[in-house]
């Protein structure tokens, strides 16, 4: 679905059944991430969590395997984003320069995704996920699966592999960076220009070394 809320050109709708899903997942994330952020991670249990959005225990583990998913739920969309961006590039245009694109709009639209956002749900979620120490260890779960995705849209091999797992790194720095910034006090438009200006450069740098995505 576009951002629109109508489905994205070229896109099926999805079903009814879908949509209910998606609405699940969500409901039930954000109640467990409303509860976390009152009372602490570890002080919630998965029971509070299930009684508190209205659904049985078996229920909650049918949609989130473990306690920590219902924190990272908020990454789901992320997950394949670079391998999407690399599909969906415009003719002649080359695997990083849609990626550097991508995030530098990113950075532009304050993505929480990039560490450029200012906004205090955001921090404190921010400061929930790196916080947690175990939620911190379910994020590299998430970081496998995306460089995994990302390498099979770059071919496949070990060389896409490679690149895969750096531009991955590339992103995570660069809005940690971002991140760390904002959380120490600094306003989105005191870091703006310099993070435009790190993402630049970095994905200069990795380009250097990867002229077959360049």
């Amino acid at each position: 679905m576009g951002e629109s809320g109508l489905p994205a050109a070229g896109l099926p709708e999805i079903g009814l059944r879908e949509r209910k899903k998606q609405r699940m997942y969500q409901t039930v994330s954000d109640v467990a991430i409303g509860l976390f952020l009152e009372k602490g991670f570890d002080a919630v249990s998965v029971a509070e969590v299930a009684a508190a959005a209205e659904i049985s225990k078996p229920t909650l583990f049918r949609y989130f395997p473990a306690k920590e998913d219902l924190v990272l739920h908020r990454f789901a969309d992320h997950e394949t984003e670079a391998a999407r961006v690399v599909a969906e590039r415009a003719e002649g245009q080359s695997p990083l320069d849609a990626l550097r694109l991508r995030f530098l709009d990113g950075l532009e639209r304050c993505d929480p995704i990039t560490g450029l956002n200012d906004q205090e749900p955001v921090l404190a979620f921010h400061r929930l996920l790196y916080g947690t120490p175990s939620l911190v260890a379910r994020l590299y779960g998430y970081v496998e699966r995306s460089e995994e995705a990302l390498a099979y849209a770059l071919g496949g091999d070990l060389s896409a592999r490679l690149a895969a797992a750096q531009i991955v790194a590339v992103q995570r720095v660069l809005a940690m960076e971002n991140w760390r910034r904002i959380a120490a006090g600094e306003g989105v438009e005191e870091v703006r220009a310099d993070a435009v200006a790190a993402a630049g450069l970095a994905f200069e740098q990795v380009g250097a070394g990867l002229k077959r995505f360049a």
